[in-house]
């Protein structure tokens, strides 16, 4: 794998196997020593140009646990602020001998620019990228599921036969168009619920149905919800007339809980806005697997890296260089 920029183009096939290394490096997080040495030697930057707290560590978490050296790089007081291009951080990096770039931005298309510019040699995997994709979320999500679903038995299983619930802001969702791309290509079921005012343009052209009532999708017996945070930040308009009227109509209450099928889970990306986009109850309740997917995260994180800089997995190469 030379690059990790979507999921649009990611093959079954290559998802399938981020998946099952990820279940590898799952079984070495739950040892006494975590720690691999896969990467030594290798350098990974985090450079990120957009506020995250859970991706970062998470991808500064996967490194290290794979033993390679991490540069964190945050736009916030550094030479961008001062007007330095993409094209000059780049090669910076490059000089200082980069193996691998995470890259965080608010410009859409920004990774595949530095992916395919010729500007570095190392590999670059997309953190998210404006209102366009967020690959390694959908990747944890689908592990998520898939887990939760087959526990034991989920390697090497896709998701046909599952029904998911992509429940809020899709307009301005990275998170949602790479789980659509993904679920979709691994066999899901996916129905998109929001509000008029949130659905893309563009969206008779993605593989799923679309809703805009959540009691409506709630009677479907969908296997999974996931619900989206409302990102007032990239709001430029109003979508909604009020915040309490958003959460009445598309929030998922105790009630909304209790009317989904009994062994139905509930997913959350996060950060969560508590009360508007979901209750306390849903969001703390043993069928949400926001935690998990944390946890999850972390796992998918050093399968990419690995996939990135080791390449191709020999049977077992996790577990044998973890004993």
């Amino acid at each position: 794998m030379r690059h990790l920029l979507d999921t649009r183009t990611l093959s079954r096939e290559d998802a399938l196997r981020i998946l099952d290394v990820a279940e590898d490096m799952r079984d070495t997080q739950s040892r006494e020593i975590k720690k691999l040495p896969t990467l030594r030697g290798k350098t990974v930057v985090n450079l990120f140009f957009e506020d995250s707290t859970r991706t970062r560590i998470s991808f500064e978490a996967a490194a290290k646990r794979l033993s390679a050296d991490v540069i964190n790089f945050s736009a916030k007081g550094s030479s961008v602020s001062k007007g330095e291009s993409l094209q000059d951080t780049a090669q910076t990096l490059q000089a200082m001998g980069a193996d691998a770039v995470v890259i965080r931005h608010g410009a859409s298309g920004a990774p595949h620019t530095l992916a395919t510019s010729g500007w570095i040699s190392a590999g670059v995997l997309n953190a998210g990228d404006g209102t366009h994709e967020h690959p390694t979320q959908a990747l944890l999500d689908a592990f998520t599921i898939r887990k939760r679903f087959y526990g034991d038995d989920s390697r090497g299983r896709d998701l046909s036969g599952l029904h998911v619930a992509i429940v809020g802001d899709i307009l301005h969702s990275r998170v949602a168009r790479s789980n659509v791309w993904l679920l979709t290509s691994l066999g899901a079921r996916v129905t998109l619920v929001a509000p008029p005012t949130l659905v893309p343009q563009d969206v008779s052209a993605w593989p799923v149905a679309v809703v805009y009532d959540l009691d409506q999708a709630i009677a479907d017996a969908p296997d999974a919800v996931m619900m989206l945070r409302i990102q007032l930040e990239r709001m430029n308009a109003a979508y909604f007339p009020t915040e309490r009227e958003y959460s009445r109509r598309w929030g998922l209450d105790a009630a909304r809980m209790a009317a989904l099928p009994t062994d139905s889970i509930v997913m959350h990306p996060g950060p969560m806005n508590r009360g508007l986009e979901i209750s306390a109850d849903a969001a703390d309740s043993p069928r949400s697997t926001v935690l998990e997917q944390v946890a999850n995260g972390v796992s998918v994180r050093m399968a990419a890296l690995y996939l990135l800089l080791a390449g191709e997995r020999p049977t077992n190469h996790a577990q044998e260089e973890a004993r």
